[in-house]
């Protein structure tokens, strides 16, 4: 008698049959963006739309069935590794040092313009809540942080977070609420972005040129391999060389998360590490993914340079493939796995939709206002390059930038990509106040202040060229 597993058994084709549905929505979504104009001139991602045609056909196939397509844990996994490994993708590129360095004031602007729009949407999230739960009993005001990390932080960020408000505060539907916001901003990403577009060219300022009249030499020359990479094809294969190393990076991230985590368990960090620290650890994935992408990649080159490695083993097309599928599959997953049984609560819908909208309207004012003062000359993609991003995700930021910059001739793609450093650096305190604002109504208010004096305080630093020279003509 076979005491092994069954080949036929739904456990073992659970996963692959999760993946099939997904990725073929997303081709579905894709085939339906070029045959129906209108959807493809709304500029939403394929990944999004296959997110929702999901959806929709597991709401059809429960009320026909009585149970989900899905294993909502299969779905959730998908999303937050999905996050973790689409960075340690983008971190093992090799990084063009002549484009780095060559603009770095509006790159630094460009970092500090995504954490202060973070900050904004803290502000404008929590104070929203905070009305709303006058009135409406149920509310969880902290959730109001989730607005960043749905708008600002994308999908990935958005699950994790509002996952950990349901699980160790009692945020009834936390999950979906975060998943929610983060699907409401790309919807606002496209809403937003046309009508900036078409105000464009009311004007006359720009002609917009969309998917099928794009022809960019960018996408030619990245097909490209660079000199030295390692051959297509000998006894081990490229594209396994280049999963291998992100799985390598995301491996270590989890050996230190872990060894971090039985510090934790054991009581060292005391409360402060099983309230504050525990979630902020395995929450923030994604970042620790970044430095051990990065230390690997570092390695690699520590190798080359002492030449016992002669090759390179990085390859920056490959790994933008690699990050690119990642980050596919935790938006449609990301959608796929909203609970619309929470629609039907008070506390869930009303909040959701004046997050959405307040959201929405306050970034495209701050995006607006920044980018005519501080990047003149290519303000127009500035302002549709980090839009997009800061309601949803980078890619939805370059899809807006390329209707204007097909070719990418102006910096708004460069300093899209280089000011994440910045990003992070600024943005730590605000990533801190996540775990910290929940646990009580007093540390809620204090991230409230502390989010406004971080407004203030980026603002200045963002606007530091025109307040000292203001200043220096007064003098």
């Amino acid at each position: 008698m076979s005491t092994g597993i069954n080949f036929w058994d739904i456990s073992i084709w659970s996963f692959i049959i999760t993946l099939t549905i997904l990725l073929t929505a997303m081709m579905v979504a894709n085939f339906l963006r070029r045959v129906i104009k209108p959807l493809r001139r709304s500029l939403i991602p394929s990944s999004v739309l296959g997110g929702f045609l999901v959806l929709i056909a597991d709401l059809i196939f429960k009320e026909i069935t009585g149970s989900s397509m899905f294993n909502s844990v299969t779905l959730e996994a998908l999303t937050y590794h999905g996050l973790g490994l689409g960075f340690a993708a983008v971190a093992l590129k090799t990084t063009d040092r002549k484009f780095a360095n060559g603009n770095k004031k509006d790159i630094l602007n460009y970092g500090l313009t995504t954490v202060s729009s973070y900050v904004l949407q803290g502000i404008i999230g929590i104070a929203i809540l905070l009305i709303i739960g006058l009135f409406i009993s149920g509310t969880f005001p902290a959730a109001g942080l989730l607005l960043p990390m749905g708008y600002g932080q994308g999908p990935g960020q958005a699950y994790n977070w509002g996952h950990t408000y349901e699980v160790l505060w009692g945020f009834e539907h936390g999950t979906s609420f975060g998943l929610t916001i983060a699907a409401t901003g790309f919807i606002s990403a496209s809403v937003g972005g046309i009508f900036y577009l078409e105000r464009l060219k009311r004007k006359g300022l720009v002609k917009t040129a969309f998917e099928d009249e794009i022809v960019t030499s960018v996408e030619e020359n990245e097909n490209k391999p660079s000199k030295g990479e390692i051959p297509l094809s000998e006894s081990m294969d490229k594209l396994t060389v280049q999963v291998a190393l992100v799985l390598i990076s995301y491996a270590l991230a989890y050996i230190f998360m872990w060894g971090v985590n039985k510090f934790i368990d054991a009581g060292v960090f005391g409360t402060f590490g099983t309230n504050t620290l525990q979630p902020l650890l395995w929450g923030f994935n994604f970042l620790i993914s970044t430095v051990f992408a990065v230390l690997v990649k570092t390695f690699l080159r520590f190798l080359k340079k002492k030449r016992i490695m002669r090759r390179e083993y990085t390859s920056n097309f490959m790994q933008n493939r690699i990050s690119g599928f990642a980050f596919d599959i935790m938006v449609v997953a990301s959608i796929a796995a909203i609970r619309l049984s929470a629609f039907q609560i008070r506390s869930f819908i009303i909040p959701i939709i004046a997050l959405s909208i307040a959201g929405c309207v306050f970034t495209y004012i701050q995006c607006d206002f920044i980018t005519k003062r501080l990047f003149k000359g290519y303000e127009h993609e500035s302002f549709l390059a980090l839009y997009g991003m800061l309601t949803g995700t980078a890619s939805t930021g370059i899809i807006l930038l390329r209707e204007i910059d097909p070719q990418f001739k102006t910096p708004a793609a460069t300093n899209l990509v280089y000011q994440q450093l910045y990003a992070i650096l600024f943005g730590f305190p605000v990533l801190l106040l996540l775990g910290f604002a929940p646990q009580s109504n007093t540390n809620l208010w204090i991230t409230f202040i502390v989010l406004i004096v971080l407004l203030i305080a980026y603002s200045l630093i963002l606007f530091r060229s025109t307040i000292f020279k203001n200043k220096k003509n007064n003098a």
